[in-house]
């Protein structure tokens, strides 16, 4: 293949009517044009991180990237922390407090809502909150950050507008943000979220421009709107569906149903769909079921505790959402539920599914199919 690589540059600026892309050689402090019959955008998102008294302390740590991840590893052999404080309680922040809590040190998460894991329900995210503390993980939910008081260039403590909580190293985990602004200051429409708004082809609204990754928008199956999700499967998905398209062929994208999984030492969360919260931002009447059930056969050796919960739509029964929280074997078995969505399943549908069976994966009946029929008996 005849690729040229240009690495230590920075695209700066892209015009549209002429069809260039403006390029910085970083090394060498130059500039130059580059001629494009078709371009794309693939620049990925940024770490959400406030600009806060004291914030640009050495020893605050994002792991949003893999420089971050690596500075934060040396970080951690060279000064030995014995404390940190993580802000915010989303995947990132969860993984994060496992890392450490494996590592020895003492945690503590802060959170500004009212409940670790924003992106589940309250039953389910009260699960996680008592796994972290079950683990030694002090959690302080409903709380902001202020600011950071430092000495030296080190932060020593962080303010939040009710305390202050001491620590040796500090860690991010905000989320993140599309990298679409090269896009916007081109004039290229910026969609949900921030992110470039683009068809099912991967291309936006200028017809010659193509985005892909975290820097570009998904459609929603379930919510019928469009969302950003900076996930790495949606990002291979939607570069791949790009390069059909830009090598000639013809792909399109259908779309996302919000599926995302993750872990806390022994306990495994998933989801995929819509949560109540978003349900309700749609106006869209809706039944839930809810099953504390096991992993396993109640008898069976390594069976383990499993909360599953199902949403769907009052009436017709449509499927909308589910989340899953529980020990080994739990979180992938939202899989199903996620291709349920993907055909637009309904509660009865889900009633007498053909799965498979026996004691060493699963109980007779799958949990999701008895919450399915316990949300089904509202509807």
């Amino acid at each position: 293949m005849d690729i040229e690589v240009h690495t230590r540059h920075e695209a700066i600026e892209i015009d549209t009517a002429n069809k260039t892309v403006l390029v910085a050689d970083l090394d060498h402090g130059t500039t130059r044009r580059h001629h494009f019959d078709h371009l794309l955008i693939a620049t990925g998102s940024t770490p959400i991180r406030p600009h806060l008294p004291g914030s640009d302390a050495v020893n605050i740590h994002d792991v949003n990237s893999l420089a971050g991840g690596i500075a934060l590893k040396q970080a951690l052999q060279r000064e030995k922390p014995r404390s940190a404080v993580i802000v915010g309680g989303g995947y990132i922040g969860i993984e994060m407090a496992e890392a450490l809590i494996m590592r020895g040190l003492q945690v503590h998460l802060i959170q500004r809502g009212d409940q670790v894991m924003s992106s589940l329900d309250a039953e389910p995210a009260n699960l996680v909150g008592s796994a972290l503390e079950r683990h030694g993980v002090n959690v302080h939910l409903g709380q902001t950050v202020v600011g950071f008081e430092t000495i030296n260039g080190r932060a020593v403590r962080v303010i939040t507008d009710q305390a202050t909580l001491a620590a040796d190293i500090f860690l991010l985990g905000l989320g993140v943000r599309p990298n679409s602004a090269l896009a916007g200051k081109a004039g290229i429409p910026l969609g949900a979220g921030g992110a470039i708004a683009i068809n099912d082809r991967q291309q936006t609204k200028v017809p010659t421009i193509w985005a892909a990754g975290d820097c570009a928008e998904s459609f929603h199956l379930v919510g019928r709107r469009p969302v950003f999700f900076a996930l790495g499967t949606i990002a291979n998905k939607q570069g791949r569906v790009a390069g059909i398209n830009l090598a000639g062929g013809e792909a399109r994208f259908p779309g996302v149903v919000g599926t995302a999984i993750t872990k806390f030492m022994d306990t495994e969360i998933a989801r995929t769909g819509l949560s109540e919260r978003e349900i309700k931002e749609l106006n869209i009447p809706f039944v839930t079921g809810l099953v504390e059930a096991h992993t396993l056969p109640r008898y069976y050796p390594g069976s383990a505790p499993m909360t599953v919960k199902v949403l769907a739509e009052q009436g017709p029964g449509r499927l909308l959402g589910a989340q899953i929280v529980g020990g080994a074997g739990a979180g992938k078995r939202i899989d199903p539920l996620a291709v349920a969505l993907h055909a637009g399943f309904t509660l009865d549908d889900l009633l007498y599914l053909d799965l498979g069976y026996a004691p060493p994966f699963s109980g007779v009946w799958e949990p999701f199919v008895i919450a399915a029929r316990l949300a089904l008996k509202k509807s």
